[in-house]
C-alpha cells in the first residue's frame, strides 16, 4: 500500500509539473554582426596579351598591357572596399618594327559609353584583340564594377589609317557559325 501511495504521489507530482505553464520569452538572441573594416585597396593583376593580325596586307603585332595606376582616382564598392583603376596600353607594330599605333587608355577614354554609375564606381578592366572585321582591327574593352560580373562591353576599332572608333557594344555574343549566317 505504501508503494502504491508513493507511486501515486510521484505520478501526481510529475503530472502537475508537466502541466505547469512555462514562461515564454519574446526575446530573440542574435549574434551581433560586426562590420568588417575594408581591407587595403585592391589592385588587379598586371595583364599582357600579344596577338597577330593582318590588315590591308600588312602583318601586325598587337601588344596589350594592363596595370593598376596610383595616379587615377580609386573607386569604392558598396562595402567601402577601395579599388585602384587601371591603365591599358595598346601598341601595334609592323613586321619591320615600326609603330603603326600606340596609345594608353583609361576609363576616361571610354567616357561616352558610360553612365554616371560606371563613371563613379567602375574601373577599366580589360582590352583584348577580337578580330579583323570590315577593314578594321576590332578590340573588346570593358569597364566593370570591381569584384563583380557587372560590366559595360565596349568595341574599339582601328582602321588602316590608325583612326580609332569607340562605341558601346550592343550586339549579343554569338558563335562563329551564327556570325557566318548573318
Amino acid at each position: 500500500m505504501k508503494k502504491t501511495l508513493l507511486l501515486a504521489l510521484t505520478a501526481s507530482a510529475i503530472a502537475l509539473l508537466a502541466c505547469k505553464e512555462t514562461k515564454k520569452s519574446t526575446d530573440i538572441i542574435v549574434k551581433k554582426v560586426e562590420k568588417k573594416a575594408p581591407a587595403a585597396p585592391v589592385r588587379m593583376q598586371e595583364y599582357n596579351q600579344t596577338s597577330e593580325a593582318t590588315l590591308a596586307n600588312s602583318h601586325l603585332n598587337c601588344v596589350i598591357h594592363r596595370q593598376a595606376d596610383d595616379s587615377l582616382a580609386m573607386v569604392k564598392d558598396e562595402t567601402g572596399q577601395k579599388y585602384y583603376d587601371n591603365i591599358i596600353s595598346l601598341t601595334i607594330t609592323r613586321d619591320d618594327g615600326s609603330t603603326f599605333f600606340s596609345r594608353t587608355f583609361t576609363k576616361k577614354s571610354f567616357d561616352s559609353c558610360l553612365d554616371d554609375d560606371y563613371r563613379n564606381t567602375g574601373i577599366l578592366e580589360g582590352l583584348v584583340f577580337d578580330k579583323v572585321s570590315n577593314g578594321t582591327l576590332r578590340f573588346a574593352a570593358s569597364v566593370s564594377h570591381p569584384g563583380t560580373d557587372e560590366y559595360i562591353p565596349i568595341v574599339l576599332t582601328i582602321d588602316r589609317f590608325a583612326n580609332v572608333s569607340i562605341k558601346r557594344d550592343t550586339q549579343l555574343d554569338t558563335s562563329s557559325e551564327e556570325e557566318e549566317d548573318l
